[in-house]
């Protein structure tokens, strides 16, 4: 083993990141359906930009919302999957001390960034549907720009203390990152000193943040289906909860991963590493994959913009 592994160095220059590890013969037939699912998350999320900036009756707190999460999903795949595609096609491994500490930075801000906007739809649907005919007076452009706002602060704030925790401890085992990108977790592990504080923080950050999303979600949604059970038509009913099919599909492809892997890391112990490591990688590219289609299919003025922007390139 090199002195660099075996000797304490507070700062090592160097992480040498594995990809997945006891697959690595196969990472370059890995990489088809992650390059696939990234070209989809781009497109798509560019898309969805595209139209609602093009087509003024788009111009609405809904997509606007839907605009930010589209750039949060873009940002939050475009700093992950470039180096991990260069390490399953080119074997680039290594990745810069201070690079790895940016890109756990904007992994963990953008992926609470996220649970944020979800929020805020969430309070978007609650007004539009219990309280109708305030939503044009209580979601105001600069309302929804105060609460954007809010989320990039908060998300900021939160995950600020992840690189200087790390940061701050010595690396005298190993620089091996068993991961094809750096997570807070992953990285921390590596330390050799006591890292319970990040631990606790990182169980803060996970519960008590995005947790306590998850409970203004499922408190404006317990909201939501008593308005709609209190229509007077099955018809109506079901009008109205379509217009929440969407962000429930968004909500449940963003949490249910999220929550996973947070508790596997640190709790599952016996789980084999690979399934760590791909499970890791589901949690960053599904949800971006998946929004922009969810609401090209399902929302019915992005699907008519779509559909007319192909016909008049056919033309």
């Amino acid at each position: 083993m090199t002195d660099s592994n075996t000797t304490d160095f507070t700062n090592p220059s160097t992480f040498i990141l594995l990809g997945i590890p006891g697959l690595e013969a196969a990472h370059v037939w890995i990489s088809i359906p992650f390059c696939t699912m990234f070209a989809i998350a781009v497109l798509g999320n560019f898309t969805i930009l595209f139209i609602v900036k093009t087509e003024p009756s788009l111009h609405e707190p809904m997509y606007y919302f839907l605009c930010m999460l589209a750039v949060t999903n873009l940002i939050l795949c475009t700093s992950t999957l470039p180096k991990m595609l260069a390490n399953f096609w080119f074997n680039s491994k290594e990745i810069n001390f201070n690079a790895c500490l940016t890109q756990m930075y904007f992994t963990h801000c953008f992926s609470v960034m996220e649970s944020g906007i979800c929020v805020a739809m969430a309070f978007d649907h609650y007004v539009a549907i219990c309280d109708p005919l305030r939503h044009s007076t209580i979601l105001t452009n600069p309302m929804v720009a105060k609460m954007g706002l809010a989320v990039v602060l908060r998300s900021s704030i939160f995950i600020l203390p992840f690189p200087f925790l790390v940061r701050h401890w010595p690396y005298c085992t190993t620089n091996i990152i068993p991961q094809p990108y750096c997570l807070h977790i992953a990285v921390a592990k590596l330390a050799c000193a006591d890292t319970h504080v990040s631990t606790f923080y990182g169980l803060f950050v996970t519960f008590c943040v995005t947790g306590l999303d998850g409970i203004f979600i499922a408190v404006s949604y317990t909201q939501i289906l008593r308005a709609i059970f209190s229509l007077p038509t099955k018809d109506a009913r079901l009008k109205t909860f379509e217009t929440c099919v969407s962000h429930l599909c968004v909500i449940l492809a963003f949490y249910i991963p999220r929550l996973f892997i947070s508790l596997m890391y640190r709790f599952a112990q016996n789980v084999p590493l690979p399934f760590h490591v791909l499970i890791a990688n589901v949690y960053l590219l599904v949800p971006p994959m998946l929004n922009p289609i969810i609401y090209g299919v399902r929302t019915k003025k992005i699907r008519v913009r779509l559909l007319r922007l192909f016909t008049h390139k056919g033309a």
